[in-house]
């Protein structure tokens, strides 16, 4: 078995398992993060109305000041990142969602609820911005965009087998197995805690330990770099996609079609079907920045054809309603599986490898304040102008975001070239297999200075 990825001739079923054992290991985290995180998931709506006792209102208020406290968070965790390193801080936010899990079955009102959820909120967001800097300073820059991809597929697995794990408990009609329900999500999240600290230090977690960091990195920061913030916002738009494969298709098969409501579960389970078995294949062409924006065009030509064939529907009946249905939430997960591939390639290849979280934490800002108004205003647009006439409004959002990429990205490629010191040779050599001990760990215990 070779450790090149790209030139890798394996069956379709074996492609599934990625080829080299750092890859691996960082898949596995990704599937041990997802069980436990779905498990809870799955019946959170149970847990808070019916265990914690909150009204429907209640939990909306809470989870939105939630979404809050992480968009306020993510910019200064990114700084926390780039300070003590990647893979440390990785390791500690996984052990703070633990113990979040652990002090949720003792919740018994809102204003408790929403301290969890805030605590939640800073370590979710310390772990978005250490995970995603780690794995692009750790991995050879050919080789980052279709791990990610393995990780993506594998991230599925873990939400899949979550939410057979809460659908169990849920099964159970008891609000006891419901109320320490996340006391399995804690011990996955311990798990996959001692996983990461047993993955090998990235350079950047190096560099910390040697005493560089106190080093103030050159040049200007993410904040400057108007290319990234740009670029990073019209992602987030293009992720939109995510809006309408979870929210507004589902409500307009309810409340506009005559189709089944339980077709919605075959829509979720082609959705879940695919984003495993395909990233791997769909990532294969996404070698550079070029690439990349050929992704994003075929990332909205599948999303605008999801939008035309559903609202369709808005007039057809029966088996005709079923298949159009099915196919707009298949061509709606061509969009998903195609962006996934250039967002990788974007945050590999623009983001500067001395600042990794800095970067990560404006980009959480940024893609959020594209993404985050979807909901209402597609869903608005969808079920409630027009006449259905709003999905065409909201494909046009779409092309808007897609053109401003191309501006967006060749801003952030001039101040890539103008600013960027070259990446460290060592970023682009795979760190072997017996590296990834004892002796390449960071101690999580150790004081940082």
């Amino acid at each position: 078995m070779t450790n090149t990825i790209s030139g890798d001739q394996r069956g379709f079923f074996k492609r599934l398992i990625p080829p080299t054992p750092l890859s691996r290991r960082l898949a596995t985290q990704s599937m041990l993060f997802a069980t436990g995180e779905s498990t809870f998931m799955t019946g959170s709506a149970v847990f808070l109305t019916l265990v914690v006792g909150m009204s429907a209102g209640k939990v909306g208020i809470a989870l939105t000041i939630m979404g809050v406290a992480e968009f306020l968070f993510a910019y200064p965790a990114g700084r926390v990142v780039d300070r003590f390193g990647p893979k440390r801080i990785w390791a500690l936010s996984t052990l703070g969602r633990a113990g979040v899990f652990c002090a949720l079955p003792f919740v018994t009102g809102f204003q408790e609820y929403v301290g969890v959820a805030i605590a939640f909120a800073l370590f979710a967001s310390l772990g978005a911005s250490s995970h995603q800097a780690y794995v692009l300073d750790v991995l050879p820059r050919n080789q980052r965009v279709e791990t990610q991809a393995y990780m993506y597929s594998w991230l599925n697995v873990g939400h899949t087998l979550g939410a057979m794990i809460g659908g169990l408990a849920l099964a159970t009609d008891s609000l006891t197995v419901i109320r320490w329900t996340p006391f399995f999500a804690a011990a996955m999240m311990l798990a996959n805690a001692f996983w990461v600290s047993r993955l090998p230090a990235a350079p950047h977690d190096l560099r910390v330990a040697s005493g560089e960091r106190r080093v103030k990195p050159t040049g200007p920061g993410p904040i400057r770099n108007i290319g990234w913030i740009l670029t990073t916002f019209f992602m987030g738009v293009l992720w939109t996609n995510q809006v309408l494969l979870q929210i507004v298709i589902p409500l307009w098969l309810v409340a506009a079609t005559d189709a089944p409501h339980v077709l919605l579960a075959w829509l979720f389970g082609t959705n879940t079907v695919l984003c495993i078995f395909l990233p791997a294949y769909t990532s294969k062409g996404v070698r550079n920045l070029r690439d990349a924006m050929r992704y994003t065009w075929i990332s909205s030509a599948f999303f605008i054809v999801s939008c035309v064939v559903t609202m369709i529907t808005h007039s057809t009946v029966g088996l005709i309603t079923v298949v159009l249905v099915w196919l707009g939430h298949l061509t709606v997960t061509g969009a998903e599986l195609a962006i996934s591939g250039a967002s990788w390639s974007f945050e590999a290849e623009l983001s500067d490898p001395e600042r990794r979280g800095e970067y990560q934490g404006v980009q959480e800002v940024s893609s959020a304040l594209g993404f985050q108004w979807a909901p209402a205003l597609y869903t608005w647009l969808a079920l409630s102008w027009a006449g259905g006439q709003g999905w065409l409004v909201i494909a046009g959002i779409v092309v808007v975001a897609t053109l401003g990429l191309g501006p967006s990205v060749r801003m952030a490629e001039r101040f890539r070239d103008r600013h960027f010191p070259p990446e460290p040779e060592s970023e682009h050599e795979q760190v072997p297999e017996e590296d990834a001990g004892v002796g390449a760990d960071v101690d999580l215990a150790a004081d940082p200075t």
